[in-house]
């Protein structure tokens, strides 16, 4: 389906038009006082898109009172934006959700302090005034904006000042990797993201041409590279096409990892012949009869990528009715082991997270291991301490994620103590990486994990760490990076010693952000 985004109203000021501004006298109690207020949601400002709705002024007008006829509205924008931003488009709306249908100003600013003139009729009720910011194309991906409606002039010239709520104006930036409508596709949905050794960002995703719908369908699995992480990206590459038929014989769910010891990227995917993903795949090993577990790699960075190889028949035990990958990325052990989270869907048709694993860098593959719990499906793998994986599952039942842990390479697991009560989520992909990074002064371990971290709803895009390798996750250790209502899936990575960054999904769109470590750790004990 797809998400609107739905943001609520805050407490009203209180306030009273005057010839000199805001008066403290009226900040009272008294009935029929217009009321006004500034809010700001909790969203990156994403270059490729043309509305990024950032600021809302909400106006209450109390009934009796005559319409607010408002000619003005004073703004500010911090210095460092000026040149990364294109326009700022000013909308009116009802007490609903933000809507383009209309606008009603759009300014290209030129100095931190400008006006937008405007004619608003503001009658009794609630109305907002929408502000949204349109980066320009060479903007930056790792500066922030700051914008604020500060007061509003009526067409008397009578001034009004808007309180102004105390966080959440200042936004980062991003860029959006594909966007619905990018080369005639009408979605791009589930994120992988890795960084190989020269420093280049591999994102792979599923090209969902017709419609958002999952497999089995007309779908390709694409990839873009970047070179200057992240802030511009290459033309995407089709780099696992199934042939015709297109339509029913579709790849996709892909995860993606790099071997620093061979240097070869590998992806890996769901191939579905037919109706042969997860409602209608069967026992055995024909691609005929059930969903194909099939890899790619390139050994040159990512500029050229092999044919498909269908590496079922050595990681499916026959009698489950699906094997195949978990979506994201996957991992370089330090004992070389190559290692992708994976699930299997068994002989009664029970899902079942588990892992599938490569000790002799991609020659060979590894299946067949039984899951530590029941009930779970899209996962996500880290090696703790040398030899020991800890599988984060996505887990059915709902509310949390479950952790388990193993030493023998899945032959044995061991739930975890943080195991559905730490990681609150709504049934939903989600991301763990491990990286090694600058926390005052010093290189840490850190695991970095994303999800949106919700019991109820794809909201809240949000990164935590933990610096005791997942035994904990402290609630000063994580960042709101975006509020609004998603797809859900999320993707991280390590830019540099100093920065994360996260692929997630909007609703039918793949977004790209960095974050500086010490942004998401705010205490290190």
């Amino acid at each position: 389906m797809k998400y609107l985004h739905y943001w609520f109203i805050p407490v009203f000021l209180i306030a009273g038009f005057s010839n000199s501004g805001f008066s403290q006298k009226s900040q009272n109690l008294l009935p029929g006082v217009i009321k006004v207020s500034a809010w700001s949601p909790s969203v990156p400002v994403l270059k490729g898109l043309n509305a990024n709705p950032v600021l809302r002024v909400a106006v209450s007008v109390p009934a009796g009172k005559r319409e607010i006829q408002i000619r003005k509205l004073y703004c500010t924008l911090n210095a460092g934006a000026l040149n990364n931003v294109q326009k700022i488009d000013v909308f009116l709306t009802g007490a609903e959700p933000f809507s383009t249908s209309n606008q009603v100003a759009s300014v290209s600013p030129s100095s931190a302090l400008f006006d937008i003139p405007v004619s608003l009729n503001i009658n009794a009720g609630v109305q907002f005034i929408w502000f949204s910011i349109v980066l320009k194309h060479n903007a930056s991906i790792d500066s922030k904006i700051e914008l604020r409606c500060i007061k509003l002039v009526n067409d008397e010239g009578k001034q009004l000042l808007i309180k102004q709520e105390k966080y959440g104006f200042v936004k980062r930036t991003g860029v959006v990797v594909r966007k619905a409508g990018d080369d005639g596709v009408n979605t791009y949905r589930i994120p992988g993201i890795v960084q190989t050794d020269r420093g280049t960002l591999i994102a792979v995703y599923d090209i969902r041409y017709n419609d958002s719908r999952d497999l089995p369908a007309n779908i390709d699995v694409g990839m873009s590279r970047s070179t200057d992480n992240g802030k511009t990206w290459e033309p995407m590459k089709i780099i696992m096409d199934m042939g015709s038929p297109h339509e029913n014989n579709g790849i996709g769910d892909p995860a993606v990892l790099f071997d620093p010891v061979t240097k070869k990227i590998w992806v890996a995917a769901l191939w579905s012949k037919g109706n042969r993903s997860i409602a209608g795949s069967l026992p055995g090993l024909s691609p005929d009869t059930t969903g194909q577990f099939i890899l790619v790699s390139s050994s040159d960075d990512g500029i050229t990528w092999s044919a498909p190889d269908n590496i079922t028949a050595q990681v499916k035990n026959p009698a489950w009715h699906l094997f195949f990958n978990g979506p994201g990325n996957g991992i370089a052990m330090q004992d070389g082991k190559l290692v992708f989270a994976a699930q299997y869907w068994d002989e009664v048709k029970k899902p079942y997270s588990t892992i599938v694993y490569s000790d002799d860098h991609g020659a060979t593959w590894r299946g067949g291991i039984n899951g530590p719990k029941s009930n779970t499906t899209e996962s996500q793998v880290v090696e703790t301490i040398p030899g020991t994986l800890m599988l984060n599952m996505r887990d059915n039942r709902g509310g949390f994620r479950s952790v388990a842990t193993t030493a023998d390479m899945g032959a044995g697991w061991t739930e975890h103590a943080t195991s559905y009560n730490a990681l609150v989520d709504p049934v939903c992909m989600a991301s763990i990486i491990k990286a090694r990074v600058k926390i005052k002064g010093s290189m840490r371990d850190v695991l970095f994990f994303s999800n949106v971290a919700s019991r109820t709803g794809r909201i809240n895009m949000t990164i935590k760490a933990s610096l005791d390798n997942g035994e904990t996750w402290l609630e000063a250790n994580q960042l709101l990076v975006d509020e609004r209502l998603c797809f859900g899936y999320s993707c991280l990575t390590k830019i540099d010693d100093n920065t994360i960054g996260l692929l997630y999904e909007g609703s039918r769109d793949l977004y790209f952000v960095m974050i500086p470590v010490s942004e998401i750790i705010k205490q290190d004990k």
